[in-house]
């Protein structure tokens, strides 16, 4: 008894409080905009499923706490559900009811309130990454090269102990962070570096060979190395001033967002593995054990999943924001919306998606957690 409290206080209550954390702001994005739109909100929902508890604020919003603690959704006037879709007797509404219905709202309104969730959680990364930036400091190493590991990519390119990377495909680099951010999602394709030697500027090819490791939560991952280490002495954490904290953490969203599209790519056309793919477990677990690593872990560890729930939100998959987005743009180049049809056929694929997606990555967390091969051990 006392090993499972252990174990809900230690994963399940952090991953709720990020899970919490990061819905609220994306949800918010939408009932804030919406609002300002003149849009009625009818249901604010912290879960999902029966409400335990809720109330009526003074514009008539339920604000209302579900019984599963998982997601979480706005119900705007004038849509059947948390999806948006357009409810029954939306022709009949009385000029009134039109002006506070959301489909009734015009094309550039309706876009605005869809895309008010995700930029909400990329919001949201920028503030925690700049407070982190301001207060704790920001991780900071000179790109400067200590060693190169014989028989590796840096060797193979002409890189020398002592050389300083100031750019690698035209992308300045101002940190040692910032050449692994480049090279771990670039295995085996070819990069133009740009080098400081002895005071001289020159050119050099790497090709990053792939390597297999596993991150402090047991977790394995493929990515690009050269082969390199920093100078030793070099590390330190800079506390920056307002202004650069904005930059610099609008900077690290940026490449936190280009990482992670260039590593979904990759998985689409093959050149990586899907065992990186993780579900709720997998983020449950992670909760925890950053968590456990102290405050400033588990809020960067809050900035990258906001940062990953906003992109997530933005692809083009029917039932998503960006599904939303897809078929505004459809209907501004078409003058009028899709069929009904046409939009009842895309929900229900981009549910069908969504929920195998989820389903893969649930069965990814299984096996990663070792539970799949409990059960056998247990049957066998």
């Amino acid at each position: 008894m006392i090993d499972v409290f252990n174990g809900f206080w230690h994963y399940a209550v952090p991953f709720l409080v990020v899970l919490t954390v990061l819905v609220f702001v994306h949800e918010y994005g939408h009932y804030w905009v919406a609002r300002r739109c003149g849009v009625r909100i009818e249901v604010f929902s912290f879960g999902m499923g029966p409400e335990v508890w809720g109330w009526n604020d003074r514009e008539g919003t339920r604000w209302r706490l579900s019984l599963l603690p998982l997601g979480g959704y706005v119900k705007m006037f004038g849509a059947a559900g948390a999806a948006s879709t357009p409810a029954e007797g939306l022709d009949e509404m009385t000029p009134e009811q039109k002006a506070v219905s959301f489909h009734h709202q015009t094309l550039p309104r309706r876009a605005a309130i869809v895309a008010a969730g995700p930029i909400a959680n990329f919001l949201l990364a920028v503030v925690v990454l700049a407070l982190l930036f301001m207060t704790a400091g920001q991780p900071y190493t000179p790109a400067d090269i200590g060693t190169v590991r014989p028989g590796s990519a840096a060797e193979a390119a002409g890189l020398v102990p002592k050389d300083i990377i100031v750019a690698i495909d035209g992308r300045v680099i101002e940190r040692f962070e910032d050449v692994r951010s480049v090279v771990s999602v670039a295995p085996g394709q070819r990069l133009v570096l740009t080098i400081e030697r002895a005071g001289n500027r020159m050119t050099l090819t790497a090709t990053p060979q792939s390597s297999t490791t596993t991150d402090h939560l047991g977790t394995s991952h493929t990515v690009g190395v050269l082969g390199i280490t920093p100078r030793l002495g070099l590390d330190q954490r800079r506390q920056e001033d307002p202004v650069t904290a904005i930059w610099q953490a609008v900077s690290e969203t940026w490449n936190i967002t280009a990482a992670t599209l260039t590593g979904v790519s990759q998985m689409i056309t093959g050149d990586r593995g899907t065992d990186d793919l993780g579900g709720p477990l997998r983020i449950a677990q992670m909760s925890g054990e950053v968590a456990q690593a102290g405050f400033v872990h588990l809020i960067l560890f809050l900035a990258v999943l906001s940062i990953n729930l906003g992109l997530i939100n933005l692809f083009p998959i029917p039932l998503l924001d960006g599904g939303h987005l897809l078929f505004y743009g459809c209907e501004a180049i078409l003058g009028r919306p899709l069929g009904e049809r046409t939009q009842e056929y895309g929900f229900r694929i981009g549910l069908a998606l969504v929920l195998s997606l989820m389903v893969f990555a649930t069965w990814n967390d299984l096996v990663h957690l070792r539970i799949v091969e409990f059960v056998r051990g247990l049957i066998s």
